[in-house]
């Protein structure tokens, strides 16, 4: 195990140099193999690096900037439309999507016991009893479509 009392006071500098450029720790472990002929793994070269009290720039890994999604505009088509998915959500015998009249979205599924459930896109969105009436007239005709 390599210690940092090893290093002169001048390959010491070096790392300190480094480290004030924003060299991470890899680049340091690298740049001592190279430049210093020390072969040190990652975890050495953490240990010489807390050893001499030098604190690393914490890099981050994506940009700062924040891209607001503007919400989706809701279009009332006076119809609800449902769909069924290909591939069925996990849990699900069946699922898939539905536009409620108001434009209002939504993903249902059916459970293996054949319970319902709807997730709308707006908490606590409640559609009409029309609409109700209108889905489960079209999630009846596709289920007997698909064979179901």
């Amino acid at each position: 195990m390599f210690s940092s009392k090893q290093l002169t006071e001048e390959q010491i500098q070096s790392i300190k140099q480094w480290a004030s450029e924003g060299a991470q720790l890899p680049d340091i472990q690298l740049r001592m193999r190279e430049q210093m002929d020390l072969p040190l793994t990652y975890m050495d070269t953490r240990f010489v690096i807390l050893d001499l009290g030098i604190e690393l720039e914490k890099k981050e890994e994506y940009p700062a900037v924040v891209e607001v999604l503007e919400p989706e505009q809701v279009t009332p088509t006076g119809q609800t439309q449902v769909t069924m998915d290909t591939i069925a959500l996990p849990g699900a015998l069946v699922s898939g999507k539905v536009i409620f009249s108001d434009g209002e979205k939504a993903i249902w599924k059916l459970d293996q016991t054949g319970r319902p459930s709807l997730d709308p896109n707006t908490p606590g969105y409640q559609p009409s009893q029309e609409d109700i009436v209108q889905f489960q007239q079209q999630l009846r005709s596709l289920i007997e479509k698909s064979g179901l």
